[in-house]
């Protein structure tokens, strides 16, 4: 799972990390930016994994056997 922490001073942002190096980069921004403010703001969590493409690959079959079926049909 990755994280995403928001400031909640400003529009600054991690990218997606995990958790533990997402935590990290957030308290060093407040840190850097708002001093002496407790860090806050809101976390994204979600699972930023390539997700399936068997959309894609239905599409690519269907069209192969739209191509086949005729020439198969021919003999």
């Amino acid at each position: 799972m990755s994280f995403r922490y928001w400031c909640g001073e400003c529009p600054h942002r991690t990218p997606w990390l995990r958790e533990a190096e997402a935590w990290r980069r957030h308290s060093a921004h407040y840190t850097a930016e708002h001093p002496r403010i407790t860090p806050g703001g809101r976390i994204e969590t979600g699972d930023r994994a390539p997700k399936g493409g068997s959309a894609c690959l239905l599409v690519l079959i269907v069209l192969a056997l739209l191509l086949v079926l005729p020439a198969a049909c021919r003999w």
